[in-house]
């Protein structure tokens, strides 16, 4: 069984991320969205309301499983039995960011990471930017899936 991880806090989930779930879903037999938790890390949504939003936005699909980790993301790949670890690229940023980290988990674990470039339709958006809009009261609905409330 091929399994992938697709690593974030996905707070909150946006547009950018189910373009590339649901790019990467046909290439996996499952596909583990996972929340790192990062008790260092402030969150707008807990926990709760993060998986809440996902597994509501992803209802219906078999191939897909949502869970909470701490740690390195290579270990809880090995301990999920997963193979592949799908990130999202936007820009050349993300790339830099993401290739030694890469790198890294391969080195350390043998967990292969997939890049996969994101749709030029969602390329800006980020959950940053959502949140920083959310704060300040503005539109958000076309960054997010409806699952997201504020």
């Amino acid at each position: 069984m091929k399994r992938a991880v697709f690593p974030g806090t996905f707070d909150p989930i946006t547009l950018g991320h189910v373009d590339i779930i649901e790019r990467a879903l046909p290439l996996f037999d499952e596909l583990i969205i996972a929340i790192g938790v990062n008790a260092a890390k402030k969150t707008m949504f807990s926990l709760e309301e993060r998986i809440h939003f996902i597994e509501t936005a992803f209802k219906g699909k078999s191939n897909i499983r949502v869970e909470s980790y701490s740690g390195l993301t290579a270990k809880f790949c090995i301990s999920e039995n997963a193979q592949f670890i799908v990130r999202g690229l936007r820009n050349a940023t993300d790339l830099n960011y993401e290739q030694p980290i890469a790198q890294t988990n391969f080195q350390m674990e043998k967990v292969e990471s997939i890049f996969l470039v994101c749709s030029p339709e969602v390329s800006n958006i980020s959950s940053t930017i959502v949140r920083d809009i959310m704060r300040n009261d503005g539109d958000y609905s076309r960054l997010v899936p409806s699952t997201v409330n504020k």
